[in-house]
């Protein structure tokens, strides 16, 4: 006896549910919503990528580069003001180099706003963020962790999800083909001229097979520099003592600098 033959099935139309049922129905084509409160990346075009709109709260976030101190600031920058506006901190647990008070300054950052924790060991270093991740700080928390493990990295997002601050780990892009229990998982490396070259190879959603191209020029730099160097590839600009000090606090290297310029808090 022949089995009956089944056509291929349509397109589901969610308009024949109810409203208030077809606006819980989620659609594998679109981005994922947010479970908790987020905060705008200052970047329209990522932002329009980031489940929610912005960086979670409640949540880990791996940020992952090609090299330590290279991205961080031009990608988080313009982020800060609003999350320490009421008050809160930047929190900085392990960070690859000393953090120059006066980039900072042009980020909007006073000294008393930033907590600086130089652990050594990547025992310091997960111990020292799961207690700040577990006291709930005002403000934001940067870690950089190259050396975690997936279940250490689990243990912290089990704790990020009390913690009202967006909570930011720094790894290399070598874990990239790691399993990792973080629910949003960002590629940045610098692209031509001031750009960054951002992927999301995990978020809750659709996934994004595209590359983001992010206009990242400082505004400190914006006002000073001609409308010549603001175009042209970063590796082919030789920075000045103030553009240098400008420069490696917020990401960017200057081979020429000597060493005797170098930052100092």
């Amino acid at each position: 006896m022949p089995f009956p033959v089944r056509s291929a099935p349509s397109t589901f139309d969610t308009g024949a549910l109810p409203r208030h049922v077809a606006e819980a129905v989620w659609r594998g084509s679109d981005v994922g919503g947010a479970v908790s409160r987020t905060v705008s990346s200052g970047f329209t075009l990522l932002d329009s990528q980031l489940p929610g709109g912005g960086w979670p709260t409640h949540s880990l976030t791996e940020l992952l580069m090609p090299q330590a101190a290279l991205c961080e600031w031009r990608l988080l920058g313009p982020a800060l003001p609003s999350l320490i506006d009421s008050g809160g901190r930047v929190y900085l647990i392990a960070p690859p180099k000393q953090p120059h008070a006066g980039g900072l300054a042009q980020l909007g950052l006073t000294s008393d706003q930033v907590v600086w924790v130089g652990a050594s060991t990547p025992v310091d270093r997960l111990w020292v963020t799961e207690q700040i991740v577990k006291s709930d700080p005002a403000g934001v928390v940067l870690s950089w962790l190259p050396q975690a493990r997936p279940e250490q990295i689990r243990r912290l997002q089990i704790h990020a999800q009390s913690c009202d601050a967006p909570v930011f780990l720094f790894r290399p892009t070598g874990t990239l083909g790691d399993a990792s229990p973080v629910p949003l998982r960002v590629s940045v490396s610098l692209a031509q001229g001031w750009d960054l070259e951002v992927r999301i190879p995990k978020r809750r959603g659709a996934s994004l097979d595209d590359t983001l191209y992010l206009a990242a020029l400082p505004c400190s730099l914006a006002k000073v520099l001609p409308p010549r160097l603001k175009t042209v590839p970063a590796p082919l600009l030789a920075p000045s003592h103030q553009e240098a000090s400008h420069a490696r606090a917020l990401g960017r290297a200057a081979p020429h600098t000597p060493a005797s310029q170098s930052l100092s808090s």
